[in-house]
């Protein structure tokens, strides 16, 4: 692997998920920041109390996110080789993490109705 592009990173990323998989997932992405910010736009204003309950939910996001990962990949805790392992993993924990606070404060926006008004 000579250059690093964004196809060699999808071809990567697909061996390691699973076509289906990695797709969905991006899918699954596409879908709740597009609600994200359809909620951002239609309220506004940011609601603080959604906001704290999504905080609450980014140490769960990161667990969940590592757990996730460990269990695709068929790789353990005890596999973690060096640095770069840890790098990547702190890694996948902090997108797991901003990826539940997104989807929570999203959920609660949908389904609570508009930002109330302080």
């Amino acid at each position: 692997m000579q250059d690093l592009t964004f196809t060699t990173m999808i071809a990567v990323f697909e061996e390691i998920f699973g076509r289906s998989l990695f797709w969905l997932m991006v899918a699954a992405a596409i879908v709740v920041t597009g609600l994200y910010l359809y909620v951002l736009v239609r309220d506004r204003a940011v609601s603080w109390r959604k906001f704290l309950w999504a905080q609450v939910s980014m140490p769960f996001g990161a667990v969940a996110a590592v757990l996730f990962v460990q269990k695709v990949t068929s790789s353990g805790f005890r596999d973690i080789g060096g640095p770069i392992d840890v790098i990547v993993l702190l890694a996948v924990a902090a997108m797991g993490a901003v990826g539940a606070a997104i989807l929570v404060y999203t959920a609660q926006s949908l389904m609570r109705g508009r930002a109330e008004k302080v």
